[in-house]
């Protein structure tokens, strides 16, 4: 019995004998399981950050180059997975990501006015650059290195949140809700990369988010609770 890639008669067969299912049974159809779960809560990952600043008109702490880098490196990564043929419980989440990393850059940009030629420039050469990645028509080595890039280009695109908020001691219009999911995603994701026994690279990624979203989650928890004090000290 298989439903959407996730094959059910082990488990049902061993629970109609009365046998609570084996391990080799048992955690590849929860790896199917939460990987649809993460693919499902993608869709919403990056609109707790997108409203909070469309809310507040405002894009206060907030380092546009790392929201652009992700772009680049869910693009990158989109690209990479659908290559390798890998099944879509894997990576499914970065098509999401990719869409609304997309649409917050370009909130991002209008609340950052005015739009000097440079952010011009980058836009376009992505618009140009991405269907080609995305189909795969690139060489096959160059498209290695690309993929073996990507890591760099996500620990690179926390960086200078993460320093933003370190110098500003202020995490200022920063989602904890999309930080907190970002997080549980990428601890979820080293699960199910395992079971799916997608390459190395794939789990390491998810490894080197999970200390960056870990890192950004902790300042928020630690610099908004100073606000809240100091909040309460000028009332």
């Amino acid at each position: 019995m298989e439903f959407f890639g996730m094959d059910f008669s082990c488990v049902f067969g061993s629970l109609s004998d009365g046998k609570f299912p084996e391990k080799n049974c048992l955690l590849p159809l929860i790896s199917k399981l939460l990987g649809y779960c993460i693919v499902a809560a993608s869709t919403t990952v990056k609109l707790p950050q997108i409203m909070k600043i469309l809310k507040h008109q405002s894009v206060r702490g907030l380092s546009v180059l790392s929201f652009e880098l992700e772009v680049v490196g869910y693009t990158i990564a989109l690209a990479y997975c659908v290559h390798k043929g890998l099944p879509f419980s894997a990576y499914g989440e970065l098509a999401f990501l990719l869409v609304q990393a997309i649409i917050l850059v370009a909130v991002m940009y209008y609340y950052s006015q005015p739009i000097g030629m440079t952010t011009w420039f980058k836009a376009l050469l992505y618009c140009a650059l991405a269907p080609t990645v995305l189909a795969g028509q690139i060489n096959p080595v160059l498209f290695e290195a690309l993929y073996a890039s990507q890591h760099a280009i996500f620990l690179f695109s926390r960086i200078p949140q993460i320093w933003k908020n370190f110098s500003n001691k202020s995490t200022g219009e920063l989602s904890f809700l999309t930080s907190l999911m970002n997080f549980g995603g990428s601890m979820v994701r080293v699960f199910t990369s395992i079971q799916e026994k997608a390459p190395n690279s794939v789990l390491l990624g998810s490894a080197l988010s999970i200390a960056t979203n870990g890192t950004i989650l902790s300042q928020i928890a630690l610099y908004q609770k100073k606000d809240e004090k100091k909040g309460k000290k000028t009332d």
